[in-house]
């Protein structure tokens, strides 16, 4: 190792300290913003600061593990709510659209029996008031005999 003047750590020594992989560490350098350094030789080496920087990143991420846990397990209950909210609404949607299927033909038949109905009661009335006049003309005649009929005069206060 190079000696930079303060004390530096192998990625090996890293891992150690840590206890993690090194797609943890990368994952933490990201987090905190550190880009690992490289010496004269190549080899790549941390500052005794960013280890405790990534330290207290760790320590962080590590706490909110049980919020993030919790959180993903909410969403995910509510993703399967939705999932069972929107099969269901399908799944009644089409059994309404089955039984409703043939109530355009009912609604309109229901309609043309309403109208025709209409008309037989008006025609019921206008037969009542035919009746009734022919009744009073049936009885504007008076029997003479020997089959004849005599128009009575109506007077106006009958």
């Amino acid at each position: 190792m190079e000696d930079t003047g303060a004390k530096t750590l192998s990625p090996q020594q890293v891992r150690n300290i840590l206890n993690a992989d090194n797609k943890e560490i990368v994952d933490l350098c990201k987090r905190a913003s550190i880009l690992p350094k490289k010496n004269a030789k190549g080899q790549t080496y941390f500052s005794y600061d960013e280890v405790k920087h990534l330290r207290d990143i760790q320590a962080q991420k590590t706490m909110s593990y049980p919020v993030e846990k919790s959180t993903s397990a909410v969403a995910n209950i509510l993703t399967s709510i939705r999932n069972m909210e929107t099969t269901l609404s399908d799944k009644i949607s089409k059994v309404i659209d089955e039984k409703l299927e043939g109530m355009d033909e009912v609604v309109v038949e229901l309609i043309r029996c309403k109208t025709d109905n209409e008309t037989l009661k008006q025609k019921i009335i206008d037969l009542n008031k035919e009746v009734y006049q022919l009744k009073n003309d049936l009885n504007s005649y008076k029997h003479v005999g020997l089959g004849l009929y005599k128009k009575k005069e109506r007077h106006v206060w009958e």
